[in-house]
């Protein structure tokens, strides 16, 4: 794999830790598989790339596109909480229905280009006049991101939010409003996602509505294989190896690439690569030596 495949996966890395790590506050934190991440992503994209193609402040672009997801999650919460819908189908419906509005969002357009626009990635070129700008801005944004984060997840209404996914009857008797903590978890997850959308529009300088197909799974990825890899011994640490496994997972995926595979099996590669991460398990207790020989055992037994 070349260097500047490296530096590349590095950069994307970065930005997809960011959406990783709300992910990580729905699927691992409330214990809601949610599914909108795959339209919030591209409505952060389509209000950040509209907002810069008109001339717009970069930075308030991505402001919009946090704020943007946190609506796009406000409402697939509301499904659940006050409709009764399953927590799965209310994603589905919201990001079914996030097409029609990113559409909307983007004048009917089915992409936009902001090649010419300034974006935040242009004007810290500019400012460090450095080749590694992208990286360097990406690691400063997900290292405030994940400082905040800890923080918050360490207040007392981070305690509660955390409670909730973990035994919501318990938060209810202790008279906190679980249907809050939800709808205030599902909106910090989707904001984080419209977050990440916006810089990967400024990054890439389009916006295409059909960029957010599988990146519900990438997401998957990142925090499956970030624990797998990195450990879960505490809370600092589980963030961190969320944002390392999204980094991980880009390399892979150019390593794939790198050995010849063709860019169109790329959500082949990531099924694969998160079925592989969440089977290890298993797969490590059946083909342990000490099971392998267990198996022997009883195949001698019987004949």
């Amino acid at each position: 794999m070349t260097f500047g495949a490296v530096i590349g996966s590095v950069e994307l890395g970065l930005i997809y830790s960011i959406m990783a790590l709300g992910v990580f506050l729905s699927f691992r934190t409330l214990n809601t598989p949610d599914l909108t991440v795959d339209g919030s992503i591209v409505t952060g994209m389509a209000v950040s790339a509209m907002i810069c193609s008109i001339g717009g402040n970069p930075w308030l672009a991505l402001i919009a596109a946090f704020i943007a997801g946190c609506l796009a999650g406000f409402v697939s919460a509301l499904l659940n909480t006050k409709l009764g819908i399953q927590p799965l189908l209310a994603g589905i419906l919201v990001m079914l229905a996030l097409y029609s509005v990113n559409l909307r969002i983007m004048g009917g357009r089915a992409n936009i280009a902001i090649i010419k626009s300034d974006t935040v990635y242009k004007n810290f070129e500019e400012l460090v006049q450095s080749q590694y700008s992208s990286i360097i801005l990406g690691l400063i944004i997900l290292i405030l991101i994940t400082a905040c984060f800890y923080y918050f997840l360490r207040t007392r209404l981070g305690f509660a939010l955390r409670a909730t996914g973990d035994n919501e009857d318990m938060v209810r008797s202790s008279g906190i409003n679980s249907d809050a903590m939800r709808l205030l978890g599902m909106g910090l997850s989707n904001g984080m996602v419209g977050l990440a959308g916006g810089l990967l529009a400024q990054y890439q300088s389009v916006s295409d509505i059909g960029m957010g197909v599988g990146m519900v799974v990438v997401g998957l990825a990142s925090v499956i294989i970030g624990e797998a890899v990195f450990g879960t011994t505490s809370l600092l640490r589980r963030l961190i190896a969320v944002s390392l496994g999204a980094i991980l997972y880009r390399m892979i995926i150019a390593l794939a690439f790198n050995l010849g595979m063709p860019s169109t099996d790329l959500k082949l590669i990531s099924a694969v690569i998160v079925t592989i991460a969440l089977s290890t398990g298993v797969l490590g207790e059946k083909f342990s030596i000490p099971a392998l020989f267990q198996k022997g055992g009883k195949n001698n037994a019987k004949s």
